[in-house]
């Protein structure tokens, strides 16, 4: 159950442990307080929200309004919040996610799982609809996987193809000003273009949105290739142009701006580093019996005229996209090391800034979710600048300036 009090405590990340001894209660009464047996006194959940850093019902912002769905760890609402938007409902299934994004995002209010069993009526009116509905259905790496399983895929895919279509009967219901919908660039040639025809033909014809869509590469802004379909959608007739767009050239963000610099110019974070010079654990260092593997599946494929393979990199690359089985082996992206040492995996900070997540943004879960997490995620710099330039198409006002943007909303 994810009570008001669990959501706070994951917030200030506080074990409630922790927070039992600071407050000067017993755990077990935490305990009680977290999942909802008993309701603790105002003036407890007041001192919560305050360290939290959680707004109060009355200091909540104006401006307009959006709902968050499929929301992961959070990387869309990340780009909205950052254009004065202000989220008031959120759909995430998983719970290593959700626990991720109570952590960062201060809602005083409970995550919803499963949007296939939530009804219209219990999601507010909203002004801006955020999707980034699962792409395994869509992904190559999906399709191939369900083809050598003999399992369906795309909308045959029952437990994920069809979330689009939990989409389509939200905007039905709601009809907001606009949404924004995120996926892989498969999704476009999936099924010979048939998949792609029919979203579009719901979000044009049945419910009479003005569509743009466009694939972007985070390689404007992040020294990963991952190309990514987004799909922006107005309820009126809009003046939306994709020329807006101010995409700094590709590639010219290297490695070296994720990786961690190992030399004492940043201060070790337990458990990804460690030291005066926080050095990076040896324990994202691959075993011997990893690498060799790895090179001898590479060299099979490479003999064979396949291009499968691990992806070496240092700081003056840049690297393959990131995925979510990246916990497994991390053979898409491994770094060089020094001398006769091994390769490594990235860490789970150095995942986060390679999707564009601040230093600041938690990470309370294990590494394997973390891995997943951020596989997952969208790529936050390319969502800060699609949001940059729907906002006027929103709210009325005139497109923001990198600065005014920093200044009011960061």
């Amino acid at each position: 159950m994810q009570t008001e009090f669990r959501i706070l405590r994951c917030r200030t990340g506080l074990s409630t442990e922790a927070l039992a001894e600071e407050l000067g209660y017993s755990e077990r009464e935490v305990f009680r307080w977290e999942s909802g047996q008993i309701k603790p006194k105002k003036i407890i959940l007041d001192w919560l929200r305050e360290r939290a850093g959680a707004p109060s019902q009355e200091a909540v912002g104006k401006g307009f309004t959006f709902i968050d769905l499929f929301a992961g760890i959070g990387g869309l609402r990340r780009a909205f919040d950052g254009i004065g938007g202000r989220c008031i409902f959120t759909s995430e299934w998983d719970k290593y996610a959700q626990l991720t994004y109570q952590s960062n995002y201060a809602d005083n209010r409970p995550i919803a799982g499963d949007i296939t069993k939530i009804g219209v009526d219990e999601i507010p009116e909203h002004d801006v609809l955020l999707g980034g509905f699962p792409c395994q259905p869509f992904s190559i790496a999906g399709v191939s996987k369900k083809n050598a399983l003999g399992r369906k895929h795309g909308f045959l895919d029952e437990a994920q193809g069809t979330l689009f279509f939990d989409v389509a009967r939200i905007l039905k219901a709601h009809r907001p000003r606009a949404f924004l919908l995120e996926n892989v660039k498969n999704l476009m040639s999936h099924d010979k273009g048939r998949t792609f025809d029919v979203i579009r033909k719901i979000l044009e014809k049945d419910l009479g949105y003005d569509l743009h869509f466009r694939i972007l590469n985070a390689r404007h802004f992040l020294p990963q290739n991952r190309q990514r379909i987004v799909l922006v959608g107005f309820r009126e007739k809009s003046g939306f142009d994709w020329a807006d767009l101010r995409l700094p050239p590709e590639g010219e963000t290297l490695m070296r701006s994720v990786l961690h610099p190992e030399n004492g110019s940043e201060a070790a974070e337990a458990h990804y580093t460690e030291g005066e010079l926080a050095k990076v654990s040896v324990k994202y260092t691959l075993s011997d019996h990893l690498w060799k593997y790895l090179r001898d599946y590479s060299a099979k494929h490479r003999a064979a005229g396949n291009g499968f393979g691990f992806g070496l990199v240092g700081p003056d690359d840049t690297c393959r996209t990131l995925s979510a089985r990246y916990y497994k082996d991390g053979s898409e992206i491994l770094v060089r090391q020094k001398g006769r040492k091994n390769p490594r995996r990235l860490t789970p900070r150095e995942c986060a800034r390679l999707m564009g997540f601040p230093d600041t943004f938690r990470i309370p879960v294990s590494d394997t979710q973390a891995y997943k997490q951020f596989g997952n995620s969208v790529a936050v710099p390319v969502f800060n600048e699609v949001a940059r330039i729907m906002r006027p198409h929103i709210t009325g006002e005139p497109v923001m300036n990198d600065k005014a943007v920093a200044e009011e909303y960061v």
